[in-house]
């Protein structure tokens, strides 16, 4: 069982991992210590493998830090649903094949409740069984979050995914 972890609108890198703590500025094995460090002091020292955050709109809004999903993949998340992502913040998971989904799910789930994540259907069910369905992504993005990313994609097979064989 995953828990969720329920944030609101607007959440900027800034607040996913604050500057000083980039990997430049302490070390890139430190990096799972800082996630929500001020936003939510609990945060690195109880997520689990596993959880999933559910956020409101803007989701990873400010800087181009790829280290903010870095560090959330660090820490286990599985996933992250939000009515929108910030372009940058988007791409930076995708190529680091952090699953993102696209639903507002904020006035559904509820902080700390447990779910069951299918990312192949892709769904989530609560503990009453009742499942919630999730946009399903275009079948090269599934692929590159199956290799863990795009360069992991790229590595393993010699093309993007959205190449074809000759």
């Amino acid at each position: 069982m995953a828990r969720i972890w329920l944030f609101g609108a607007n959440i900027d890198t800034d607040q996913i991992l604050p500057g000083r703590y980039a990997p430049y500025m302490t070390s890139e094995s430190a990096l799972r210590q800082y996630p929500f460090i001020e936003a939510r002091p609990e945060f690195a020292s109880t997520v689990a493998p596993g959880d999933i955050i559910v956020a409101g709109a803007n989701f990873g809004c400010g800087s181009s830090r790829e280290y903010a999903p870095r560090a959330l993949k660090l820490v286990g998340i599985a996933a992250i649903i939000a009515p929108s992502f910030a372009r940058i913040f988007y791409r930076n998971a995708l190529n680091l094949g952090l699953p993102l989904f696209e639903a507002d799910l904020t006035s559904v789930l509820q902080d700390g409740q447990k779910v069951t994540l299918d990312i192949s259907e892709p769904s989530l069910t609560l503990l009453d069984g009742k499942k919630i369905p999730l946009p399903s992504p275009p079948e090269w993005v599934r692929r590159t979050w199956e290799e863990g990313g795009l360069l992991a994609y790229y590595r393993r097979h010699r093309r993007l995914p959205l190449e074809e064989r000759p």
